[in-house]
This record gives C-alpha cells, structure tokens and sequence, in this order.
C-alpha cells in the first residue's frame, strides 16, 4: 500500500509541476469526458442472427493495465485465466491458458480456437493455443465468442478474435508508452500511423520483460506489426495486415521442486501476412481473404526419463488458406448470408536430446473445405417493436474424416434496444494432427486408428434478455446449456491394443449477468456474475461462481482512477487428459482480487502525455491457479505515454 501512495504522490506533483511550466510555457487542460469509458467489458453485441459475442476494447485493456491476453480478459465474465509468470505464458494448458465456459481444457488438442484479424493462431500439431502468440498491442479489440456461430467461424467449439487498430481519422498519429515495475517488470510500445486521403498505415511495435516473482520465472515477449490499407472507390478497398512475434517464458516449478524437475523454457515465434479485399454497395457487403500463418512452439530443456539426460522439442506450425463471405440485402428487411472457407494446416517436429541423439516427425497436413449460408428477416420496426427470426448452416469437407453438418437458428424479439434473444448451434471440432502424431510417434500401438474417429459436437442452446435502464444503466442476462459428445480419447488396454475413440460426453449449463451503470457523467461501474455447473464435476478451471467488478472515476482536471476485482471460486485444475480413464483430482481454493490504476492526462502544444501507477493485488491475497505455483503478491507499474 505504501507503494500505491507513493506513486498516487508522484503523479501528483508531476502533473503540478506541468502545471507550473505553464507559467513560461503554454498549458492546455483537458476538458472532462462527458461520459467515462465503460469498465471490464465494452459490452455485449448480439446480432441479427440470434447470437452474442464479448467486446473488450483497446479502452478497456489500457484502463486494467493489461499486458497480454490473460489480464485483458481476466474479468470478463465465462472466462477463467491459469498463468505461471507475471510475463510470457508457458507452452499453453496451465501455464498460460484461456477457458471459456469450461471450454479450453482439453490437452492435447483444445475446445478454443484463436484468431488475429480471423486468421488462425496457434500450434497446430498439439491443437490448442500459445498465448504469446497474440500479444494485444495490436489489437483495437478483442472479441470473445463463448458459444459455437457457425455463421462466424468454423472447426471450434468457442473463439478468441484479435481486431487490428485502424487509423480512422483523417490525420497522423503516434505514440510511445514506457513502463517499469516490480520484479524489473519493464513495457514498452510505440506506433505511428495515418490516414491521407484514401490511403491509411499503422506501425508498431512493443517490448515487455519480466525477472518474474520467484526464481525462473522470467518472461520476454516482443512483436512489430503493420497495417495498410487503400480505398479504391466508393465500393472497393484492399489492405495488408502483417504480425511478427518472438517469446519466451520459464517454468518456475512447483515450490521447493529441485532444479532438475523444472520443466525448462518454452520459446514461440510468429509471422503472420494475409491481404483482405472489401467491398461495399447498397444491397451487399463482404470480403475475400488469404493469409499465411506459420511459426514455432520450441520446449527447451525438458527434463526426460533417462537421469541426466534433457530434450529440446522444435515444433512447427502452419497455416494458410482463404476466407470468402458476403451478406446480400435482397429484400426489405432480409439477410442473406453466404460464405466459403478453405484452411490447409501442417506441421512437424524435432528431438534433440543431450546425449547427442535425434528423433523427428515428419509430419502431416489436412485440407478443410467449409461453405457456409444464414438467413435473416426482421419484422416490424427495428426501431419499436420487432421479431427477427434467423437459420443457417455450415457443411464441413475435411480429407481426413468424415464430412459434418453445423445447422444454427435464432430468434430475437425487440421493443426498441430492449431485446429477448434466443439461439441453437452445432458445435464442430476435428481432431488435430495431435492424433497423427500420437500414432505415429508417441504411441505406435494406436496404428491407424485415429482414421476411424469422428468430429467432435457440442449442442448449444441459449436464451438472453439485454436491455438499457435509461440514459444511465445497461443489464444483460443469458442462459445457456450445452451438451458435448464424442469427445476423442486414448482408450488404454485392456485389451491391447490402445485405440483411439469418440466416447466421452459432457454437459456445462451456466447463467451470466452482466450490470454497467453510469452514476454521474464522470463514474460508470460494472458488475458480472457467471456461474456454472459442468458434468463431470471434475471438468477444469470451471468454477462455479465467478465475480467481476469494475469502476472508471474521472475527477479533477484529468485524473482517472480505475478499479478492477473478481471472485473466483475454488476450482479443479490441470489440463484434461485425452486419456479415457484420466480424473482431474487437483484443486486452488477461492479467492477475491483487487486491483486500481489511477492516471493524469495533460497537454502542452501538440504533445498529449498520461501517466499512471497501477497496483495489482492490493490486499496481497495468497492465490494460485496450479498447487505449488503461488501468483504474485502487491506488484506495482508505472509509467507514461505520449502520444503526439
């Protein structure tokens, strides 16, 4: 606490002392913002199509002091984090993760698909995510899809979509950010970018490191992205998105383990390119896109059976493909949407172990041909009262496995914003080269087996209520039931063989309620409540009653203060096996965070500059999202942008 004082005295007598420049140099104060940016969450979008999704926006992130995804969407309501270093994830499942709904778990393989601008992001033979992989910096938003829309994307039972920033006004713009904490926690990003007549740009880049809260568990991440885009005409555009990254984070180990049981360092590595080509006319709209997404997931230093000997496991991953969707306006109040995607996936691996031997995979590819239509119609008046019943449905082509069928229908019943949504959707996931693998490498006794499994589906049923309160509140609530089958697994002998089969089911039913409230032209709070109730019991980091809270103040002449906090229940923990006799029997106990940011804003001439001291874990709550791998206590951030 003496730190958040310190620094709250600091930002204090800095932007005094600004103050004080203003006598010999021109000072201009920043009027009030009339209404304060909404905390936690930018809201809950649901669209003609009977579905919702999570909006969490650039302001959002800045406010909560984000550095990557786990803190932007740490209080989202559905979504559960699991980390081990204040910087860097380590290799996906427990040591950087995201669960949605009780989706994610899964290891190998995942539930959760994440994308950057719609382009697949993740390690492709093990088929579940990297999370250094998607650093937020160049994300104006980032969308959270907790439920299947087969209308929005394919292959995955829920989603994670990075939006890139876009230069909107006409105009330059740049920026540098600085920051340092504890634990030589230190963050830095920088952009410039502008819009000149019908051409646009973005540059930047950012840089974070971290000694970490305990020994190894030091973090680097950096990344350099870019985005260009040109009108053609009043109908036609093009750009380019483009995304490097280069991370590592280190495995700290269960306390007290011995430094030859830590599971060494896990390294990733991005280079993203795709080129959309949009178009817009008065009874259309759509766009084609292609893209490459290809990178590495290397797992250094691992420790292995053999006493003295480590392993280094390079894994290679990508992905290229295209996207093709248009929404035609055929008739009064109609929708049709049309869509085609085509996705080519592959990877590899290598081995090299200490004592000098080698082994490799050569690897695998699969092809997935999806097309896809919906069709919506709204009756009434979308202004008053009106109905707006939907259908679709997305066909699967896949060359390694049976084809599927993803059919979805909503309905939405509306009096003005105030509208009654409803919702079915078939979830659908393939295995991923993950069963190749374990055939060909890991288990040879499974053989071919993993040719004879089937996708796997999640049924998805949803009823919501979201409405304004006034001028000065919002409410949102939504139910939802969903029902998983053919889960894949290793079913172990006897008899021997081991097989490969689609025999595990589940079933997760929740109740979300989301409440922003805005007091006073310079206050907004929000509060989430999520709670789930999963079978089997032990499915992980699905914890019963999750609390989110949030507060944004404006007060003064530019001072902000924003405050952040959750509840999140005890909870089951580690990655769920693809083992047909695994049981998840570790567990975290509960535990209530609290965290505030309080920043000033002042401008002299051109230059806009802010400056913030952010405290995490203000009452040094004892928590940990694995037994042994205890988070960090009071931690403190400060630092400044300028943007000019």
């Amino acid at each position: 606490m003496n730190a958040w004082v310190v620094g709250a005295a600091l930002l204090w007598g800095l932007q005094g002392a600004t103050a004080a420049a203003g006598e010999t140099d021109p000072v201009e104060v920043l009027q009030p913002v009339r209404v304060v940016a909404a905390p936690v969450i930018e809201g809950n979008v649901v669209d003609d199509y009977g579905t919702q999704k999570t909006v969490v926006s650039e302001e959002q992130m800045e406010d909560l002091n984000a550095q990557d995804l786990q803190t932007a969407l740490r209080r989202t309501p559905g979504v559960t984090i699991s980390r081990y270093n204040p910087v860097g994830s380590f290799g996906g499942a427990t040591g950087g993760a995201l669960f949605v709904r009780g989706l994610g778990s899964s290891r190998p393989g995942a539930e959760i698909k994440t994308f950057v601008d719609g382009v697949p992001v993740y390690m492709s033979i093990w088929n579940h995510p990297l999370l250094d992989l998607l650093p937020i910096d160049p994300a104006s938003a980032v969308e959270v899809y907790k439920s299947p829309q087969p209308h929005v994307f394919g292959n995955a039972l829920a989603a994670v979509n990075l939006v890139p920033k876009t230069i909107r006004e006409e105009g330059r713009q740049s920026a540098v950010k600085l920051a340092y904490g504890s634990y030589h926690t230190v963050a830095a990003r920088g952009g410039h970018g502008a819009r000149t007549g019908a051409l646009d740009y973005y540059l930047a880049g950012a840089y974070r490191s971290s000694d970490g809260h305990r020994d190894h568990a030091d973090g680097e991440m950096k990344n350099l992205y870019g985005r260009a885009g040109y009108r053609i005409n009043s109908h036609w555009s093009v750009s380019a998105f483009t995304l490097w990254n280069d991370n590592y984070a280190d495995d700290p180990g269960a306390e007290g383990a011995p430094a030859e049981e830590l599971l060494g360092r896990y390294e990733t590595r991005l280079w993203l390119l795709s080129a959309t080509l949009e178009n817009t006319f008065e009874g259309a709209s759509g766009s084609v896109k292609i893209y490459r997404s290809g990178g590495e997931g290397d797992w250094l230093d691992q420790p292995t059976s053999t006493a003295g000997v480590q392993e280094d496991l390079f894994n290679d991953f990508l992905f290229y493909g295209l996207k093709a969707r248009e929404e035609f306006h055929l008739w009064p109040g109609g929708r049709l949407l049309t869509g085609l995607d085509w996705e080519r996936t592959e990877g590899d691996y290598r081995i090299e172990y200490s004592d000098g031997t080698e082994d490799d995979w050569d690897g695998h590819g699969f092809n997935i041909l999806s097309p896809y239509a919906a069709v919506s119609q709204t009756f009434g008046d979308p202004r008053g009262f009106h109905v707006v019943p939907s259908a679709g449905v997305r066909f699967y082509d896949h060359t390694d496995f049976d084809s599927e069928w993803a059919p979805h229908a909503g309905l939405v019943v509306g009096v003005g914003k105030t509208e009654l949504h409803a919702s079915y959707a078939r979830g659908v996931l393939y295995p991923g080269l993950d069963v190749v693998v374990f055939s060909e490498e890991v288990i040879p006794a499974l053989a071919d087996t993993w040719k004879n499994l089937d996708a796997e589906k999640l049924d998805h049923w949803e009823i919501g209520l979201t409405s304004p309160l006034g001028r000065w509140a919002s409410v949102d609530v939504t139910a939802f039931y969903d029902e998983g089958s053919d889960r894949y697994v290793v079913v172990p002998p006897p008899p021997f063989p081991p097989v490969y089969d689609n025999v595990e089911d589940y079933r997760i039913r929740g109740i979300e309620a989301t409440l922003t409230v805005y007091p006073s032209d310079s206050l907004s709070l929000f509060a989430g409540v999520s709670l789930l109730d999963p079978d089997p019991a032990d499915l992980p980091y699905t914890p019963d009653c999750t609390v989110s809270l949030g507060g944004n103040w404006q007060f003064l002449h530019g001072w902000t203060l924003s405050v952040d906090g959750e509840y999140v229940d005890d909870m089951v923990v580690r990655e769920q096996a693809r083992r047909s006799t695994a049981v998840n029997t570790q567990t975290v106990g509960d535990y209530f965070l609290l965290n505030a940011k309080l920043s000033t804003r002042w401008r002299i001439r051109d230059l806009q500059a802010t400056a913030f001291v952010a405290v995490e874990n203000i009452t040094d709550v004892d928590y940990e999202y694995l037994p042994g791998y205890p988070m960090p206590g009071t931690n403190v951030m400060a630092g400044i942008t300028m943007a000019f």
